[in-house]
């Protein structure tokens, strides 16, 4: 695996994914409530683009200082409504913080001491195969008309807006495809404790056998 530290590469490493409102985070709080360290990619995202970051500087200069706010700081929302129906701007975004996120992943692999630890990635897919050193991939998957739901509850948007943000993402079945497991998250999230415990219990077996 070129470009993977040894101490990463040795590492029993899970990486959960899923789409927009699927239940991530849900599924990310009882892992870590199991005592298994979640390294989030939305956290490395914003970590490399914070202030004094190259990142940063790539970013001004490719969209010009209209994406910054007043004070220099990355402004999201107005990155967000220039890449949205842009695919050429999107990629180009993605070519500055895809490769940096990765290598912050990686550090904290590296570093994490646990039985094993989990990679959150929402863009897995999208990123595949740059995530293939991992030795799992947990995929939680939830109904489109439920993903739907889920975001215009939680974030106030139309109908249209949560499809067009689904749209946006890989498809369930491309998700699917680089699953080895998967949690089905349709219902009430107490329901997610029995599918945690029994994938904790085999990881910690796989690891083991490392």
């Amino acid at each position: 695996m070129p470009g993977i530290p040894d101490a990463a590469r040795n590492r029993f490493v899970v990486a959960l994914t899923g789409g927009v409102a699927s239940g991530k985070s849900a599924v990310a709080r009882r892992f870590e409530a199991l005592g298994i360290n979640v390294h989030d990619a939305d956290a490395a995202a914003r970590a490399v683009v914070e202030p004094g970051e190259p990142a940063l500087s790539e970013i001004e200069f490719v969209f010009g200082p209209q994406v910054l706010s007043s004070g220099g700081a990355l402004d999201r929302r107005a990155l967000r409504e220039r890449i949205f129906d842009d695919a050429d701007a999107r990629r180009k975004l993605e070519a500055i913080v895809h490769p940096r996120v990765h290598a912050w992943l990686l550090r904290r692999t590296a570093m994490d001491r646990g039985p094993y630890c989990m990679l959150m990635i929402p863009l897995l897919a999208e990123t595949w195969p740059q995530y293939d050193f991992v030795d799992r991939v947990l995929l939680v998957d939830a109904p489109e008309e439920i993903q739907i739901e889920r975001l215009v509850r939680r974030d106030g948007v139309t109908c249209e807006q949560a499809r067009r943000t689904l749209d946006a993402q890989a498809t369930r079945a491309q998700r699917r495809a680089i699953a080895h497991d998967v949690i089905v998250n349709d219902s009430d999230e107490s329901a997610l404790d029995a599918q945690v415990a029994a994938l904790h219990a085999k990881y910690l077996e796989l690891a083991a056998r490392r």
